[in-house]
């Protein structure tokens, strides 16, 4: 059962990458159908600001986002879409609107506490943050019950994922506050080339970190992917036997 590591709330799942173009939105928005298919009430909470794209992916049309929350516009549950295909809620980032960096702390306060009041209402939320390693970013990283960082076999990509685990080591080291951080190697040409990758980070992060983030899943390159995000679809409703839904529903398992 996903369960929060504080009593009486649901669990906040945080998905980074360190780079953009990795499918850290992709990877939202498919796990938070899979959790909803086993039940689980679910939000995804678009913390992409400035390049948002999260109902742009499911082909919604907001007409109020996180930005009328923070205005004060709007409550949350008058903000969020339902995605009715996927059984799952979206709060639509602010895409334009200039990027997470560029947040004031007030601001940031609010989207934590907006965060926060979304824990009480789902079980699940998952934040799909800004690629990026600027202060804010790390911020909210660091609030999460569960930190997933998404990498790929590229090596810019395992560079940058790198830096997102030291980073976050840091920050939750400073509040004393023990991570659950895993690693999940998508666009994998197949399952033992994931698991190596892995194992380059974990070797890394063991080595100079003293830490070994737990392994979350491989998802495998699959040309039904793209079409599926070309489509504004969802995998597990377009092709739910191929090799990458396969992998999401493995991941899903493993967070249980």
């Amino acid at each position: 059962m996903i369960a929060s590591t504080s009593p009486g709330r649901g669990r906040l799942i945080a998905v980074a990458s360190g780079k953009g173009g990795v499918g850290k939105t992709w990877l939202s928005i498919t796990l938070a159908h899979a959790l909803a298919r086993r039940g689980r009430r679910v939000l995804v909470f678009d913390g992409d600001l400035g390049l948002a794209n999260v109902d742009i992916q499911l082909g919604l049309t907001p007409e109020l986002d996180l930005g009328a929350v923070l205005a004060g516009r709007a409550s949350l549950t008058e903000s969020v879409l339902r995605c009715e295909e996927g059984g799952f809620d979206v709060l639509a980032g602010r895409s334009g609107s200039g990027a997470l960096a560029g947040l004031d702390w007030a601001a940031l306060d609010m989207i934590l506490a907006t965060l926060r009041q979304a824990t009480e209402i789902y079980e699940v939320v998952l934040l799909d943050l800004g690629a990026g390693l600027e202060r804010p970013v790390r911020r909210l990283a660091a609030r999460a019950d569960t930190l997933l960082v998404l990498a790929t076999e590229e090596p810019t990509s395992l560079t940058d994922a790198y830096a997102v685990l030291k980073l976050n080591a840091a920050d939750r080291s400073r509040r004393n506050d023990p991570a659950d951080t895993r690693i999940i190697v998508n666009q994998a040409a197949n399952r033992a080339a994931g698991e190596r990758t892995y194992e380059t980070l974990r070797r890394a992060c063991a080595a100079f970190l003293g830490q070994t983030p737990r392994f979350a899943g491989v998802i495998r390159r699959d040309e039904r992917v793209p079409e599926t995000i070309r489509r504004q679809g969802l995998l597990l409703t377009r092709h739910p036997t191929c090799g990458a839904a396969e992998d999401i529903e493995q991941v899903c398992r493993a967070l249980s």
